[in-house]
């Protein structure tokens, strides 16, 4: 069924994609490779531990999609800021984030790229009536099923959406409204990924 990822015999997964749902797939992470930005530069040292000790940041981003993508590791919404505990769980994030994002960054960036030279690599030739048929190896698939979330996410980001409550409301948006192509994209990418989810466990 075309948006409907299927199980492959021997492990993985496959999923019909027209041309159109191929350029917004291939778009949106494009999108995401360049909002989460280039790896840490190359070091001249000739140390190849450098890069494995690497430091990255210690403070949090300032875009909400990169916040939500890379969130605090220890952050309790409900305690006060002045509190001695809120700030013990900075420090805490500050020193967990500086040893962690760039790897971090570093996975979801290539899942992004996974996502997209699965798609450059399809042809044209085998598209029938139902769309190409994408075909994803065990590794492939839980490549995807990271960059759906991660789409998701910053999806979710820019459209606000912290609960179910805003989830359901989505639903219930005007044609006219402007965010409609955002809703129906992150809709569909959720459906995507639930049945990618399935497939796996399957």
């Amino acid at each position: 069924m075309p948006g409907t990822f299927e199980p492959l015999p021997g492990g993985g997964a496959a999923v019909a994609l027209d041309d159109v749902e191929i350029s917004i797939i291939r778009s949106l992470a494009v999108q995401l490779l360049e909002l989460i930005g280039p790896g840490p530069a190359e070091d001249t040292s000739g140390d190849p531990l450098a890069e494995l000790f690497a430091e990255g940041p210690s403070e949090p981003p300032s875009d909400p999609v990169l916040r939500r993508l890379f969130p605090d590791a220890y952050s309790d919404p409900e305690q006060p800021a002045s509190s001695r505990d809120a700030e013990e769980q900075k420090a805490y994030s500050a020193e967990f984030r500086r040893y962690t994002e760039n790897d971090l960054r570093a996975g979801k960036r290539d899942s992004a790229l996974a996502v997209i030279r699965s798609l450059d690599a399809l042809s044209s030739a085998s598209a029938g009536e139902g769309g190409t048929v994408l075909k994803l190896s065990p590794a492939e698939s839980q490549q995807w099923l990271g960059a759906l979330n991660d789409l998701r996410l910053a999806i979710g980001s820019r459209l606000e959406i912290t609960d179910d409550e805003d989830t359901d409301l989505l639903y219930r948006l005007p044609d006219d409204d402007p965010r409609k192509p955002m809703v129906m994209a992150y809709l569909w990418l959720g459906g995507l990924q639930e049945t990618l989810v399935g497939t796996l466990m399957a």
